[in-house]
């Protein structure tokens, strides 16, 4: 399915990324086909958005501390900022907050989900992510990556990703920059990129990108939502603003899918350093890239077969 090629003109049936649904119409499907993504405006309500700020907020000031959560911090402003919004720039794995995994259980979400993945939804992999300010070092920039990077779980075409802008995203705070079309391509080989500046954590980039391939910036507004596929190729530029961007989203996948073993893969590098920082967060010798997973996956709808 990662290599199909989309007919331009509509054929009922012989859609590769999308199922039959009565939510799509035919033109959203198609574009999502075409493209790797689909924009909805105007999804979550600006009060659930309001919460999950606040509960943000919350694990900042660690007013509570929810277990397996992992709070990505700028170090360097530590000592100026202290605990709070101003240092946290991602919380990640949020399945075991009650009140920010409420996103990943959202009817109106996941009725879209359910489009891609099939009515057995899993939540697998959980962000709010907080674009702090940037220096000219760019330390806050996502290298253009693939989801499917990070995921030993196939097939692509049944996984999603659910991306909800808390406030305004453009060109000035770092919105989404997407490359249409780049999910009909195969996982590329990714890494660190070579560029001066701290490089966060697991922010993986391609390492041969193509800048020929045009580049979409999707601006948004506080509440639209974007669908997009796992090899679509994507990231996000700096925040120019004085201001935070913040989105939350969730990684779905059929629960159909199953695990692969990334050795001898080129995911096999990610596999070792993601074994090494769980290892070190939870003092444990050795971990299964597979029971990492288990941890983080919920089931969200329907019933729960291999994931």
């Amino acid at each position: 399915p990662t290599s199909a090629q989309v007919s331009v003109v509509p054929h009922p049936g012989k859609f590769c990324y999308t199922l039959d649904n009565d939510l799509l119409s035919t033109e959203q499907r198609q574009f999502y086909e075409d493209n790797g993504y689909l924009l909805i405006r105007n999804l979550v309500s600006d009060e659930d958005i309001e919460r999950f700020r606040k509960e943000f907020t919350r694990i900042c000031k660690r007013e509570v501390k929810p277990p397996g959560v992992m709070i990505m911090k700028d170090e360097s402003l530590k000592s100026q900022f202290g605990q709070s919004e101003k240092v946290v720039n991602k919380v990640q794995d949020f399945q075991e907050d009650k009140e920010l995994f409420r996103y990943c259980t959202l009817p109106e979400v996941l009725k879209y989900v359910e489009c891609f993945t099939g009515p057995n939804i899993m939540a697998m992999h959980t962000m709010l992510i907080n674009k702090l300010p940037d220096s000219e070092k760019q330390t806050f920039l996502h290298p253009m990556h693939q989801d499917l990077h990070y995921f030993p779980f196939r097939p692509a075409s049944r996984i999603v990703c659910a991306w909800t802008a808390m406030e305004r995203a453009d060109q000035h705070n770092g919105c989404l920059v997407v490359q249409p079309g780049t999910h009909k391509t195969a996982l590329k080989p990714h890494g660190y990129p070579e560029r001066e500046g701290k490089t966060n954590k697991l922010f993986h980039g391609l390492l041969d990108e193509d800048e020929k391939i045009p580049k979409v910036h999707l601006v948004m507004e506080k509440g639209d939502t974007v669908f997009f596929h796992p090899l679509l190729i994507h990231g996000s530029g700096i925040n120019r603003t004085s201001g935070f961007r913040k989105s939350i989203s969730c990684h779905f996948a059929s629960s159909e899918c199953h695990y692969i073993d990334v050795k001898n893969t080129i995911q096999e590098h990610l596999e070792k350093e993601l074994q090494e920082m769980v290892c070190k967060k939870y003092n444990a010798t050795s971990v299964e890239l597979k029971d990492i997973w288990n941890f983080r996956a919920r089931l969200v709808q329907g019933e729960r077969i291999n994931l």
